[in-house]
């Protein structure tokens, strides 16, 4: 497609991992939906107000899929959230069947069950690195290594009954699939992803168990409208976003507390009543990609003197929202001690993140458990020198840290 050289070029430039370009606070006054060229070259709708972004995310006018999916705008050579999912005529159904399937596995009550087994986990991981760090050279581990990364993996594995012995393989399907700087091999890693889960899941159907893949197994069997191939994607989805998201803000979380020394003796002198807090303002300021929630108009919409027509690609910035001055105050300060509470750091409306109480749980253990349990812990590399992943999802390689 071509595209009119003056729209701005995603992704903008970052000043560092924790920080959003500056342009997005001059769009947000002066310009809160703007066309924008996509990584991939093509005009999409950049969308970075926290009203216009909540009200767009619940607005079922726009979805997931595309009326002509061949002419949709293309966001990223990566292989996640690059264009259009889903079927155009039946996605509200689909989506419907699968909230039913798995709520009740994502519950709150669910998580609750799954505290213990959490606290035992990163109590673990935590006594490894603490046995590490009296041996490493400078007494430096890497806590993206040690608990950022092992810990969601560990999590939803068990809660989907994927094997944990397969994680460095679906971590290496995930990094390639997100990333957007190795073209091609971005979507051969989501079909051999394909190719793994549609493997479990006839394990599965073999002899079902007590975990979501099971239950999805049981539901494609049940009703022929299911496609398998639709139950196929979703489990590649699932084990994709069940540990990203939560790595990425975990070592966010932990980036935030240690350049920030007063919020972490905050958390040190009372972790179990700031906690909550805490992991909140993790979740509204923490931003670990550069792009955004990736929607397509299946009707003309019109949006703050802005009219979106019919198949238009629409970019909607969580991480801009978050750090709207006019909804938040001194939205760009890391303050959990902040009076406004809410955020779109786990979407809003109908597609809400199935998984936020899971994700709230973990998070909210992690970082107990740290301030507990390492008090002195402190950054072993300057935040500016942080591996930084190239990929949609975005956040650190490492997290080099000692105490």
């Amino acid at each position: 497609m071509s595209v009119a050289a003056e729209r701005p070029q995603l992704p903008f430039a970052r000043p560092n991992v924790l920080e959003l370009a500056p342009l997005y606070e001059v769009l947000r006054r002066e310009a809160p939906i703007t066309s924008v060229t996509t990584p991939a070259g093509d005009p999409a709708w950049l969308v970075t107000r926290f009203e216009e972004v909540r009200d767009l995310l619940g607005d079922k006018r726009l979805g997931r899929s595309h009326p002509e999916p061949e002419r949709a705008s293309r966001i990223s050579t990566a292989a996640v959230q690059d264009g259009p999912t889903g079927n155009y005529d039946t996605e509200e159904a689909d989506h419907t069947r699968m909230r039913r399937l798995l709520t009740p596995a994502f519950s709150a009550r669910r998580m609750t069950m799954l505290s213990d087994h959490l606290q035992q986990l990163v109590d673990g991981f935590i006594d490894e690195l603490r046995t590490e760090h009296a041996t490493a050279h400078g007494g430096v581990v890497d806590l993206h290594a040690g608990l950022a990364f092992p810990l969601p993996v560990a999590v939803i594995c068990r809660l989907l009954g994927v094997p944990e012995s397969d994680r460095e393989l679906f971590h290496s399907l995930s990094e390639r699939m997100a990333d957007y700087v190795i073209g091609d091999d971005a979507h051969r890693a989501r079909e051999e992803f394909s190719r793994y889960m549609a493997g479990l899941a006839e394990t599965k159907r073999a002899r079902l168990g007590e975990d979501v893949l099971s239950d999805l197994v049981r539901a494609q069997s049940a009703d022929e409208k299911y496609d398998y191939a639709d139950m196929v994607r979703l489990c590649v989805g699932l084990l994709f976003a069940g540990h990203e998201t939560t790595v990425n803000r975990i070592g966010l979380g932990v980036l935030f507390l240690l350049t920030r020394p007063d919020h972490w003796q905050a958390l040190i002198a009372d972790p179990a009543g700031r906690v909550n807090a805490t992991v909140e303002e993790i979740m509204r300021l923490g931003a670990p990609g550069d792009l955004g929630l990736l929607r397509y108009a299946h009707t003309d919409v019109e949006v703050a003197g802005v009219t979106i027509q019919r198949g238009d690609a629409v970019i909607l910035s969580v991480n801009s929202a978050n750090r709207d001055t006019s909804v938040y105050t001194d939205a760009e300060t890391f303050n959990p001690d902040r009076a406004e509470r809410m955020h779109l750091g786990f979407g809003h409306g109908a597609h809400f993140c199935i998984g936020a109480s899971l994700a709230r749980t973990e998070l909210r253990v992690v970082f107990e458990t740290l301030a507990r349990r390492l008090p002195g812990l402190r950054l072993a590399k300057p935040l500016d020198e942080l591996g930084v992943r190239t990929t949609i999802t975005g956040g650190v390689t490492e997290l080099p840290v000692t105490w």
